[in-house]
């Protein structure tokens, strides 16, 4: 694998200019992931496009469910918190390159009926003029306990 430099070189980019856009597309992200776990919807929806995209981790098509816009997606998003009213994703870790980013996490949470569900999972962006314009969410496919 090539340094970030010769890739920024072979690209005619600035290697400086592409490490500060990288470092402040993973504060972004660093943002994003402290928004989820105040349950800021506000807040996320700040950092996302207009014609933002959420690819939830599960649904009947191959990606997941897509909730497209900003409203579909806050909806897909309060669901979220309706579902795991104290839903956390701990342990984030972040990395980006150019228009691409990703987070990984443990999430926790106990559904309404009262089971729990802890599981590692990642999230895969793509950001545009300085915000998200897709997330797509995998986590690993473990049964809830009681």
């Amino acid at each position: 694998m090539e340094p970030i430099e010769s890739l920024a070189a072979d690209t005619g980019r600035d290697p400086a200019a592409t490490r500060s856009a990288d470092e402040g597309a993973e504060q972004l992200l660093q943002e994003f992931a402290d928004a989820w776990n105040r349950h800021d919807v506000d807040a996320l929806m700040s950092m996302m496009t207009e014609d933002g995209v959420f690819e939830a981790s599960a649904g009947n098509d191959v990606n997941g469910e897509r909730y497209e816009g900003q409203r579909a997606v806050r909806a897909a998003y309060e669901a979220v918190f309706a579902q795991y009213p104290d839903a956390q994703w701990s342990g984030a870790r972040h990395f980006v390159t150019g228009n691409r980013g990703v987070s990984e996490w443990t999430f926790t949470g106990t559904r309404t009926d009262g089971t729990r569900v802890e599981v590692r999972g990642c999230d895969l962006f793509t950001f545009r003029d300085g915000k998200i314009a897709v997330k797509n969410s995998f986590r690993k496919n473990r049964p809830p306990k009681r």
